[in-house]
């Protein structure tokens, strides 16, 4: 039922923060930028970094009870929520706002977010009706029209999953996807797993299907067996789903067909037929992402019985509005939440429906943002910045003794051709179209996801519009798209430990310009550097070139596949592929770029660290995490990125200016030996 934004080469899993700006404004820029007493200095640096680095500082700083970890991204998180709630309350209590203005409208979404007690006199009703409509289905028919018309009205998503974006090698044209899809668990694995924590996650699972129906009046012994009925359908949609890694390769999820000759692989579904009830009309080609998972999904259409899809489609009903309805959905939803990630205690409720409103009409919420937190001088400094780290970037290609004069002209030719996009969109969304009441809350939900599912489909048979953005301005995140070859830092992340005006150089640089240098890695890692300067996947390496590529991003695989959480679990080196690439990269341009500025060409100490020193330890800083058991080993299935601690890490036993800044020798755990360092952008 949230609505959802979907976009490539992420930095961190998304979380929220507040602008340039407003950590000075509220009192909170720090004394020192780097302050030892966040340390460890008993521990060599050679021998454990991020200890070192950030030991003093984790220990401190436990994981708070309403948290599944805690790390500068969660305290950036934490204030910003807090200055959210400041502005929501503000347009809120502004009775004299112009009906239809975006203080009034984004007042509304709250104040009716907060109206707690007319959301628990309500309990399941806002749902009654679908779901009586759900069970009266008389034929597998109308489950497919069901399917259809759930996604179009905010009602979930069943058996796959559906978008509009760009087409990867025609990006000028925005065509329907088709992706795998219908589970619930974060991972296909959770159900294929016969481990002790996946069967103690699907027991939680079964008991939060089986509590959901219950509290729509189902007898217990009925809501058992559509649990039990949910589960094997979810199973049999797992194993035929391909796994995170293969889901990374942009040619084998690239599957163009007719639909005519779509349908011809799934007899029981017409997707001219399917499309057009879900608002899709006037278009013959569609992407699909892993064909032979439709071709389950037909089967399963055609041999579950008819009661089964219809608890299946109540389910994805019920799960899907279960945070926004009365209190005992909200505490069976979380429960399994805990199941999942060991938070201890659930968020504050103004928390979550702050939240919820920055991802439900984020472009409203955001225009109150900048207009309050965001400074033309964040901008300013933003525009240098990357212009620094795309010189150091050419710097670096056109030194690359792996590759050659060819494929180093293509590769500088993409990176000249990278748009950036800093702070907020040029042109805001403005909802047309969407009723948003002070006085319904689901029907704000279910209204906002229908009106972004059309915003979605409206998108087909019209240009590409390059002035859309994947993130609100709150978010403490950035982004490169491969198709738009365009990076996108939003106004949340510029500020302290990224970024901060004040700050010294190696400060900024190994923070928001190791941000900077990572999102334009993610154009040169092993997937998105099979796009060319235009957005086309298509191949712009020579063969010997790419091989060589591929052989050095394989070690990198091998160094992160050692790395190990719990004491057990692995990395995954393949998944994690991208983004160790877009650290490696990054940091490694951002070193570059440092070096071109005054305090980089000298040997001045701040606070008893050199410039070097300094780079290194505001890199570190970014990343100091703690994190619950349960979290970390769900992070390790689903999460792309690697663990904080080998974010620290991994990139920096690569450089030789780290060995240097530290004096980390032979015999120290970290070391490696020079002809061992890896070496790519």
């Amino acid at each position: 039922m949230t609505l959802k934004k979907q976009a490539a080469g992420l930095l961190i899993a998304g979380v929220s923060c507040l602008a340039s700006g407003a950590q000075a404004q509220q009192g909170l820029t720090p004394d020192k930028f780097i302050d030892p007493v966040n340390m460890d200095l008993t521990v060599r640096p050679g021998d454990d970094f991020n200890t070192y680095a950030n030991g003093a500082w984790i220990k401190n700083n436990p994981v708070p009870a309403k948290q599944t970890r805690w790390g500068s991204f969660n305290v950036l998180r934490d204030f910003n929520i807090n200055a959210v709630k400041g502005l929501l309350e503000e347009a809120q209590a502004n009775t004299a706002a112009p009906a239809g203005s975006v203080e009034k409208r984004v007042g509304n979404f709250y104040r009716a977010a907060m109206d707690s007690a007319r959301i628990e006199k309500l309990g399941y009703t806002p749902i009654e009706k679908d779901l009586k409509r759900i069970s009266a289905l008389k034929d597998r028919q109308a489950v497919l029209a069901e399917v259809a018309r759930a996604r179009t009205q905010g009602d979930g998503s069943s058996f796959f999953g559906f978008s509009v974006g760009q087409d990867r090698k025609n990006v000028e044209v925005m065509i329907p996807q088709l992706s795998q899809g219908g589970t619930t668990l974060p991972d296909r694995d959770y159900y294929l797993k016969d481990d002790a924590r996946s069967k103690k996650i699907r027991e939680s699972y079964k008991t939060y299907i089986t509590r959901l129906f219950s509290l729509t009046g189902t007898p217990e012994a009925a809501a058992t067996a559509h649990a039990d009925a949910i589960i094997a359908l979810e199973t049999a949609l797992a194993q035929a789903q391909m796994s995170r890694v293969e889901m990374r390769d942009p040619y084998k999820t690239y599957n163009k067909f007719a639909v005519s000759d779509f349908s011809k692989t799934t007899p029981s579904i017409d997707w001219q037929k399917a499309m057009a009830l879900m608002l899709v009309t006037g278009q013959d080609t569609v992407l699909v992402s892993n064909p032979a998972f439709f071709v389950t999904v037909d089967s399963l259409l055609t041999k579950t019985p008819l009661p089964e899809l219809k608890a299946y489609l109540s389910w994805n009903l019920l799960k899907s509005a279960a945070p926004y309805l009365s209190s005992d959905f909200v505490a069976a939803n979380f429960a399994f939440s805990q199941a999942l990630t060991g938070q201890k205690v659930q968020t504050p409720r103004w928390e979550r429906m702050s939240q919820l409103t920055d991802r439900t009409i984020g472009e409203l919420l955001g225009q109150l943002y900048v207009k309050k937190y965001f400074t033309p001088a964040a901008k300013q400094r933003m525009d240098e910045l990357i212009k620094n780290l795309v010189k150091a970037y050419e710097i670096r290609i056109q030194n690359l003794e792996w590759m050659t004069d060819v494929t180093k002209t293509k590769a500088l030719e993409k990176l000249h051709a990278f748009t950036p996009k800093i702070g907020y969109p040029d042109v805001w969304k403005n909802y047309n179209g969407y009723d948003i009441t002070s006085a319904a809350f689901f029907d704000n939900i279910k209204n906002g996801a229908a009106w972004s599912y059309r915003d979605m489909v409206d998108r087909l048979g019209k240009p590409v519009d390059k002035t859309r953005w994947g993130m609100t301005p709150p978010t403490v995140n950035a982004y490169y798209s491969p198709v738009q070859n365009e990076i996108v830092f939003p106004a949340g992340i510029l500020q302290f430990p990224f970024f901060d005006p004040n700050a010294d150089d190696a400060v900024n640089y190994g923070g928001i310009g190791a941000v900077i240098g990572h999102e334009i890695s993610h154009g040169f890692d092993d997937s998105g550097s099979q796009y060319d300067k235009d957005g086309y996947l298509r191949n712009w390496w020579t063969e010997e070139d790419r091989t060589r590529f591929m052989a050095r991003a394989n070690q990198i695989v091998e160094q992160y596949n050692g790395y190990t959480v719990l004491d057990s679990i692995h990395v995954n080196g393949k998944l994690t592929l991208g983004e160790n690439i877009g650290d490696l990269g990054g940091l490694n341009a951002a070193y570059t770029a440092f070096k071109m500025t005054p305090q980089g060409k000298s040997s001045e100490k701040i606070d008893g660290f050199t410039p070097d020193q300094r780079f290194f330890l505001a890199w570190a800083q970014v990343w100091r995490t703690n994190i619950l058991p349960e979290a970390a080993a769900q992070q390790i299935l689903v999460d792309p990125h690697s663990p904080g601690e080998w974010r620290t890490i991994g990139p920096l036993v690569n450089m030789d200016a780290w060995y240097e800044a530290f004096n980390v020798q032979p015999g120290d755990k970290l070391y490696v030996a020079p002809e061992k360092r890896i070496k790519l952008w």
